[in-house]
């Protein structure tokens, strides 16, 4: 073999004990060899390789049995993190991950809707490195960083259209939030990152075809197909907002004039009042309807719901349900979401762990690559 056939089947050895450790908790080492279909000395020499880069640990032997303890590894989910933020019109959310998406720091901001883009901005990378120097690790421990935002974010993670912030409009975000921490910065679109967060962890975890909701001040769609996002050729897919009829309507300022929040709307029309229960059937209905185009599209097998209106639970489900069913032939199941509010930032975090995972798939060039971006 030359030297490089020799060098590319180490790699793909270390990948697959990279994998086997990921997949299987602590191990033995013949137990991570069986699993990567390799040699025990094989398995040895990948593993050396890992814990060299720390990305794998010796761990305490198990309990119990006679004789020597089998020595036993497990991958290192701390060597490294991945931050998810939400930046929004009214509220920043960062979060810290470790890389097996456990959450282990978060740091919340109320921002003014009017403030300008350097403010704004300035306050997100408050948020994401106060989260981040509470947890503990380091700035350079971050691998990888993604912000979710309204409007339009095209797949380099530039802001090709935003309407509800100042200033956003051209924004290059992706290379922003890179910058704050030397790691490559990822951007998408705040509906499309809370369907990816509720297909991860939530309540589209066991189907592939979804169509997210985003209710509340941003509205607006998110949609997987076989599992994965698709945001269309501009990163527009899914923004319904100008078309006629949808009967899309601000949750916001539809509250606003009643003079209740959210929570206060829902709670009367539990408690069966005439009023709010039109109201809830009337942003039922709008949501229905703004749901139903991509549901006649595409078909999918669940529409989840989340944002504001989300804290309707059933009594908002019940009558979308409803009205989705007078509007679609075959209708799907309707769920709220799992992670309310939070959708986004989580999603965020998985945009990040996905480049990080196709890294750390080939630790050398994975090391390199975040080399060449500090």
């Amino acid at each position: 073999m030359t030297t490089h056939d020799t060098a590319l089947l180490r790699r793909l050895n270390t990948r697959a004990i990279l994998h086997a450790l990921r997949r299987g908790g602590p191990q033995t080492l013949s137990g991570l060899a069986r699993a990567a279909g390799l040699s025990r000395q094989t398995a040895e020499v990948a593993l050396a390789d890992l814990t060299a880069r720390g990305l794998a640990r010796e761990v305490a032997p198990a309990e119990g049995g006679t004789g020597r303890p089998a020595r036993r590894f497990a991958f290192r989910a701390e060597a490294g993190h991945v931050v998810g933020l939400d930046v929004g019109p009214r509220r920043i959310l960062a979060m810290l991950a470790d890389l097996n998406g456990d959450v282990i720091g978060e740091h919340r901001l109320d921002t003014d809707e009017h403030l300008p883009a350097a403010e704004r901005l300035t306050l997100a990378e408050q948020a994401a490195t106060a989260c981040v120097e509470a947890a503990g690790p380091a700035r350079g421990d971050v691998w990888a960083a993604t912000a979710g935002t309204s409007g339009v974010v095209d797949r380099s993670g530039r802001v090709s259209v935003s309407t509800l912030i100042p200033g956003w409009t051209g924004l290059d975000l992706a290379g922003q939030v890179g910058r704050w921490f030397g790691c490559p910065g990822f951007a998408a679109n705040d509906a499309n990152l809370a369907a990816v967060a509720e297909h991860w962890r939530g309540s589209a975890r066991h189907v592939d075809d979804v169509v997210y909701v985003l209710t509340g001040y941003r509205s607006g769609h998110g949609l997987l197909l076989d599992g994965r996002l698709r945001t269309g050729r501009t990163g527009s897919a899914g923004e319904l907002g100008r078309l006629p009829l949808t009967g899309w309507e601000d949750a916001s300022a539809v509250l606003a004039g009643t003079g209740r929040d959210a929570d206060e709307l829902f709670q009367a029309a539990r408690a069966g009042e005439a009023q709010a229960l039109a109201l809830v059937d009337r942003l039922a209905r709008g949501l229905a309807r703004g749901a139903s185009v991509l549901v006649v599209a595409v078909d999918p097998e669940l529409v989840v719901v989340g944002g504001v209106l989300a804290r309707g639970g059933g009594v908002l489900l019940e009558r979308m349900r409803a009205h989705l069913a007078d509007m679609c032939l075959n209708p799907p199941e309707i769920a709220p979401s799992t992670f309310g509010e939070e959708s986004i930032a989580y999603g965020a975090v998985r945009m990040a762990l996905d480049h990080v995972d196709q890294e750390l798939m080939d630790p050398y060039e994975g090391t390199a690559s975040r080399r060449r971006t500090r």
